[in-house]
C-alpha cells in the first residue's frame, strides 16, 4: 500500500508495538517516530525509529505534516488515552484512525476521530462510534447501536441492536449486552458478564457476575472527576 501520510505513535508499550504493525502493514500511514512523556522515556528508539519526548513533540515534528495516534489501552477508564490524544490535538496534530482491512464495517457506519478497529469486527448498519473508541478483535456491534467517546471494547463482545454505551466505558472479553439497553458512562463490564437491563453510571460488574458491585468504578480505579 502506498504510504501517503506520516504518523507518530504516542506510547512505546505493547499496544504501541501492535499499532505500529497495523499502521505499517495495513494502512497508508508511514510510522516515523514514537513519543512518550518524559518521566516514562526509557529508550531512544523502537523498531529503528526515534522515541521522543511528548512534551516537545511539535518542536521535533511539524504538526502540519504529521498525524498522531495515542496507543494507550483502558488505563484509568480510558482517561490516559483521552488526555494524550487531546493534548496532541491541542499541539496542532491531526489524530489518526485505523480500520482493519479485515473488519466488516457497513457503509453507513459513522466513525469518530482517533478510533482503532481491529480485524474480525462486525459493525452493522447505522452504528455510531464516537471519538477515541477502540474495538479489539472479534466483536459484534449490532445495528443502530451507539458507542460514545473514549470507550474500549475488548474481544468477542456482543453489543446487540439499539444499545447505547455512554462515555469512558470498558467492555470485557465475552461480555454481552442485549437489545435496547443503555450503559451509563464510566461503567466496567468484566469478562463473561451479560447485561439485560440499563446500567447506571459508574457501575462495576465483576468478572462472571451480572450484579452491580457495591464499589463504583470511579472508586475502584481512583478516578477523579
Amino acid at each position: 500500500m502506498e504510504k501517503t501520510r506520516r504518523l507518530i505513535i504516542v506510547g512505546d508499550s505493547a499496544f504501541a508495538e501492535i499499532a505500529y504493525e497495523y499502521f505499517t502493514y495495513d494502512s497508508d500511514y508511514e510510522v516515523v517516530a514514537f513519543s512518550v512523556e518524559t518521566p516514562y522515556l526509557k529508550r531512544d528508539s523502537l523498531f529503528g525509529l526515534p522515541v521522543v519526548p511528548f512534551e516537545s513533540l511539535e518542536q521535533s515534528f511539524d504538526p502540519q505534516q504529521h498525524e498522531v495516534y495515542a496507543a494507550s489501552v483502558y488505563t484509568q477508564l480510558n482517561r490516559l488515552r483521552t488526555r494524550l490524544s487531546a493534548e496532541a490535538k491541542a499541539k496542532g496534530f491531526k489524530l489518526a484512525s485505523y480500520v482493519s482491512s479485515r473488519a466488516f464495517v457497513w457503509r453507513n457506519v459513522r466513525i469518530g476521530e482517533h478510533c482503532f478497529i481491529f480485524e474480525d469486527n462486525t459493525v452493522q448498519p447505522f452504528v455510531r462510534l464516537g471519538y477515541n473508541v477502540v474495538l479489539w478483535s472479534g466483536n459484534h456491534i449490532g445495528h443502530h447501536s451507539v458507542i460514545k467517546d473514549n470507550c474500549f471494547v475488548s474481544s468477542h463482545v456482543v453489543v446487540s441492536g439499539f444499545v447505547e454505551v455512554e462515555e469512558n466505558c470498558f467492555l470485557g472479553v465475552n461480555s454481552t449486552i442485549v437489545n435496547n439497553v443503555k450503559i451509563g458512562k464510566d461503567c466496567w463490564l468484566g469478562p463473561n458478564v451479560t447485561i439485560v437491563k440499563d446500567a447506571p453510571e459508574a457501575s462495576f460488574f465483576k468478572p462472571g457476575k451480572n450484579e452491580i458491585s457495591s464499589t463504583s468504578t470511579l472508586e475502584y480505579f481512583k478516578v477523579r472527576v
